[in-house]
């Protein structure tokens, strides 16, 4: 039985390239790949799918927060691919899910799993409860050598926690960083309070 797969990891992290040359290894083998993308993500262009390193393919199918997807869109594909995952309705996950089991389908995600607040996206949520299988696309910090784990959004160059969950931008406006260059660089006062409070318990 295929499976439903979440491959996630944060800004920077190649996931669309990765997205990419799965595609590239099925049309290679002569096997059949469809695309989805959500339609919110017009950065590139409505049905553009594309790599930071600049390679793109166009995406076979757009859906929105209202798409109702049916089996017979997918008869005849071996692979479906969605770039953005975090965008899309928790009711696609749920049918993609059904579509791995029921059509013998394999679907595999990419996205973000957090926004910039370190909080779930719907669709990144309903992955995590649904995937049968979920790996992490690595990177590391923009300020360090550790893995990266979130992703910092800048406001005139400056951290923030401002805004709508959903705000499109690319470097110029999110960095990949760990848990401490996340704390330090968004949150100062509430780490020098954590670290006040270690140093009290180890001093009683």
């Amino acid at each position: 039985m295929a499976k439903l797969y979440f491959r996630y990891g944060t800004v920077g992290s190649a996931k669309t390239m990765n997205l990419l040359a799965v595609a590239h290894n099925y049309t290679q083998q002569e096997k059949r790949v469809l695309l989805i993308k959500p339609k919110v993500d017009t950065r590139f262009g409505v049905d553009i799918i594309k790599s930071r390193t600049g390679l793109f393919k166009t995406a076979d199918l757009l859906v929105g927060d209202d798409t109702q997807l049916t089996f017979d869109i997918f008869e005849g594909i071996d692979c479906v691919l969605v770039d953005e995952a975090q965008f899309i309705a928790p009711h696609i996950v749920d049918f993609l899910h059904e579509l791995a089991i029921s059509k013998n389908v394999p679907v595999i995600c990419y996205g973000l799993r957090t926004d910039f607040k370190t909080r779930f996206f719907a669709g990144s949520q309903r992955l995590m409860e649904l995937a049968d299988s979920i790996e992490e696309v690595k990177t590391t910090c923009f300020y360090c050598d550790r893995k990266a784990v979130f992703n910092m959004k800048l406001l005139n160059g400056v951290p923030t926690t401002e805004g709508p969950q959903i705000d499109l931008g690319a470097e110029e406006k999110y960095l990949p960083v760990c848990k401490s260059c996340y704390s330090t660089k968004v949150n100062p006062g509430a780490l020098r309070h954590e670290q006040f409070f270690r140093q009290s318990r180890l001093s009683d």
